[in-house]
């Protein structure tokens, strides 16, 4: 997925796949998501999220809602903060340096 937000472009396909995060298994379930970090060459993060309609990433449409997918720039602590949740610990310190026990 590729897109241009203020004025940057964000692409997947030439991006780094970091960690992802999957809610549940089943694609069919309406509450579905999925969040996947990405860093882009440049040292910027951002996520790909894709989602049903009844995630908390959903879009209101006439008559209802409906799943989407969509990128979202990133800070460097969410990187972080989701890494530490979704990710190991070597993937961490890779990107960001050993940390203390």
């Amino acid at each position: 997925m590729k897109q241009i937000i203020n004025g940057k472009k964000y692409d997947t396909e030439t991006a780094r796949l970091i960690c992802e995060y999957e809610n549940t298994w089943n694609r069919t379930d309406f509450a579905w998501y999925k969040k996947e970090l990405y860093l882009k060459k440049t040292g910027e993060f951002f996520f790909h999220i894709e989602g049903g309609p009844a995630s908390p990433y959903a879009r209101m449409v006439r008559g209802g809602s409906c799943g989407q997918s969509i990128i979202e720039p990133t800070y460097v602590e969410d990187a972080k903060e989701f890494i530490a949740k979704n990710g190991s610990v070597e993937l961490y310190e890779e990107l960001f340096g050993e940390v203390e026990e």
